[in-house]
């Protein structure tokens, strides 16, 4: 600005002190005094006392999990202990506050009501961050339980920026409350009239004491069994009760424990679920070349099964007839016949002139993939099985077949079989009803002296036992073996001795673990069904939110599989709402099958009303969906969650439930700070158009005068 100055005054002065080159000299120092001024950045500041009162959010937490009575009154202990909702309510009583209202305004919320599906405690922390300018603190009253949402954390992170510090009082005890829960009851969708059924059951207890109790089981109009049992301390007791029903129809079946005194919560002390008790009509056909003793004891115990239709088809390599007599075929049945059998034992046979052809193969695999039909793998010491590795049925098999020992290994010494950890759990192999006892009659059964020649199971299958002793470089010798192929299921058994389980004890072991492997199989088949439809999904106890895979087996007015058709199951949930699947075609291979998949989102039952154009029929059947309850009552406090909202909003973690102390750290707060408003100058559109503008003048004054 001075060199400005001075030269201006040189110029002005060579010039003879003309008034036009003064006037320019001049404008000249204003334009240079006006970006001088710009570059310090002047600013209009003006300061406002807040009009308003600061603001005081006190949110109280309604959520499910609050119902929770672990509050007793330190100075009167014998009183019956407080939901932590009533306390909440107590401390978010707008008269409660009201020695607070001449400093600051109240604002009283609840968040995570009745309606909420879990407590989203994020999204409450954020809310009040929109009144942030006049937002002076927040009081927390909660357990710390948060379910849904984004982690709290990060709401408070931004009350910590906002610099608005959260007092959290902790409402309930840290400690598990003192109870007896039946943490699970599984019952299968459906059962057999006169079958016995396992149901596995689960106890939990929070008590420091063992407990010996007396379960029930409430099984519709029948009267009620009765079970003592011993639950540990601070642990889990599981196990399995067996029930024969012996009505057909729909019942609800119920397992419930006593109340203890020392309860908290009598509620979680019952579960029931609803099952389906139907007469059972399996329809099984067993495929064989040599009548062996296998062979021979398995027919057996079938046909003395009242639940069960036994069909076989017995070849005969060494003569040109065929096995004949009472439900005996006379060949592999046709495709619209093989669709009724539910599950198909498949013994020493194979690809070969007099045997299976290669037609009966590839309707085996479709029956098994597309009808949901279950195939049992009974190879034998001559080896016939090996012929079908290469064919449709390969992949099939759940274990690679040793094709150096096609005859498989024969021994003087009998073979035990050992349960894996699958197997021990598995009850398809449940021969005693405790898993201890199980575990010593499978390595007691008499043994076996042939077993097939296997190399290792395939990858996706379960092995459920192998040999007790025999190894190869892929560890024990696999015997029984599971895996799924499409909607079907596949069982290997590695040797032919399962009879001798008969001795000393006649048919208990043997007949109860093929009839267990038929009904296994069929399970799925068995779901809903009638004469021209078929109904099965899987899970069959599906939650709320799992994916329910709906697959149907459809057949034309004559009984052959349809493989297109307008299959549509209408599904109307338990508020009445009805949606509508289209079930699609499972392909070329699939015949018959028909597949789509639905979300249920309400717990309850789901009538399923499925329907076809083509053959004019109808199916119904009910799904029962279990609710996953989010909140949980009775479940300690989240101490460690409100401690660290208080820690980040540099806030107070509060235990004491105390509106006094409370209140009076609310009081404490500093009071806000005058709002300071700032009017940037040398920013202002005006500003940098007035020099613009003085920039102009200058530059026509020069034309003018004539310096340009």
């Amino acid at each position: 600005m001075l060199v400005t100055a001075v030269l201006g005054y040189v110029t002005w002065s060579r010039s003879r002190r003309s008034r036009g080159v003064g006037l320019l000299e001049g404008l000249r120092l204003l334009i240079v005094t006006l970006v001088v001024i710009t570059l310090q950045q002047p600013e209009w500041r003006e300061t406002f006392a807040p009009t308003e009162k600061p603001l005081i959010v006190v949110l109280r937490d309604a959520s499910a999990s609050m119902e929770t009575a672990d509050l007793i009154d330190p100075t009167n202990p014998g009183l019956p202990a407080r939901t932590r909702s009533e306390v909440a309510s107590t401390l978010a009583d707008p008269i409660a506050w009201a020695t607070l209202q001449e400093d600051f305004e109240v604002l009283i919320q609840p968040f995570s009501g009745e309606t909420a599906e879990g407590t989203d405690l994020g999204a409450a922390l954020a809310d009040p961050l929109d009144q942030q300018s006049r937002l002076s603190g927040v009081v927390l009253l909660s357990d710390g339980d948060w379910n849904v949402g984004a982690p709290p954390s990060l709401a408070a992170t931004r009350l910590r920026m906002a610099q608005v510090p959260v007092f959290a009082v902790a409402l309930g005890s840290e400690t598990q409350l003192p109870d007896l829960e039946v943490s699970s009851f599984d019952v299968p969708t459906f059962g057999i009239i006169g079958k016995p059924l396992r149901l596995p059951f689960s106890l939990s207890s929070t008590l420091p004491q063992a407990q010996s109790i007396n379960l029930t089981i409430i099984t519709g109009d029948a009267p009620p069994m009765s079970r003592s049992v011993t639950i540990p301390a601070m642990g889990r007791f599981e196990d399995t009760i067996l029930w024969t029903p012996q009505t057909v129809g729909d019942f609800s079946v119920a397992l419930e424990i006593p109340t203890l005194p020392i309860e908290r919560d009598a509620k979680n002390n019952l579960l029931s679920a609803p099952i389906a008790v139907r007469k059972e009509e399996l329809r099984v056909l067993v495929i064989e070349s040599y009548p062996r003793w296998e062979y021979r004891y398995l027919r057996n115990a079938l046909e003395r099964d009242p639940g069960v239709s036994v069909n076989c088809l017995l070849f005969h390599p060494d003569i040109s007839a065929v096995g004949a007599g009472t439900d005996y075929l006379e060949a592999f049945p046709a495709g619209d016949k093989l669709a009724t059998y539910d599950v198909i034992f498949l013994g020493d046979v194979g690809l070969a002139p007099g045997q299976l052809a290669a037609a009966d193969v590839a309707a085996l695999k479709k029956h098994v993939a597309s009808q949901a039909a279950g195939l049992v793998l009974l190879p034998g010491f001559r080896g016939h099985q090996l012929s079908l590795v290469e064919t449709e049925l390969g992949d099939l098999f759940p274990v690679l077949m040793d094709p150096a020992q096609p005859r498989g290994f024969g021994s003087p010494t009998p073979g035990q079989f050992e349960l894996t950890e699958l197997g021990s759990r598995s009850l398809l192999t449940r021969l005693e009803d405790t898993e201890s006892n199980n575990n010593a009659l499978w390595s007691a059964l008499p043994g076996f002296q042939w077993y097939a020649g296997v190399t290792r199971a395939k990858t996706g299958s379960e092995v459920l036992a192998t040999h007790s002793s025999e190894t190869n470089r892929y560890g024990r010798i696999p015997l029984i073996v599971t895996k799924t192929f499409g909607t079907g299921k596949i069982l290997f058994m590695g040797t032919d001795g399962a009879w001798r389980w008969r001795k000393g004890v006649e048919d208990k072991y043997h007949y109860r673990f093929w009839g267990q492997v038929a009904r296994w199989m069929a399970y799925q088949r068995n779901m809903a069904s009638d004469s021209l439809m078929r109904l099965f999904y899987s899970p069959d106890r599906p939650r709320s939110g799992d994916t329910l895979t709906l697959n149907a087996n459809v057949m034309s007015v004559g009984g052959e599989p349809l493989s297109a058709a307008t299959v549509i199951v209408e599904v109307t949930t338990p508020s009445g709402k009805i949606e509508s699947v289209r079930l699609q075609p499972g392909g070329e291979d699939q015949w018959g099958l028909f597949t789509s998949s639905y979300q249920p989102d309400e717990p309850g039952e789901h009538l399923l009303k499925m329907t076809c154009l083509e053959n004019g029929a109808t199916l119904e059947t009910l799904v029962t969906v279990q609710g996953t309850a989010l909140e949980q009552i009775g479940r300690p406090a989240r101490y460690d969650v409100l401690e660290e909202i208080a820690r980040l909003t540099r806030g107070e973690f509060l235990t004491e439930i105390n509106l006094a102390a409370i209140q009076e750290k609310i009081a404490a707060q500093p009071a806000p700070e005058p709002v300071e408003r700032r009017l940037r100058l040398w920013a202002h559109p005006l500003w940098i158009g007035a020099i613009i503008l003085l920039l102009s003048v200058f530059w026509l004054g020069r034309k003018m005068i004539g310096t340009v």
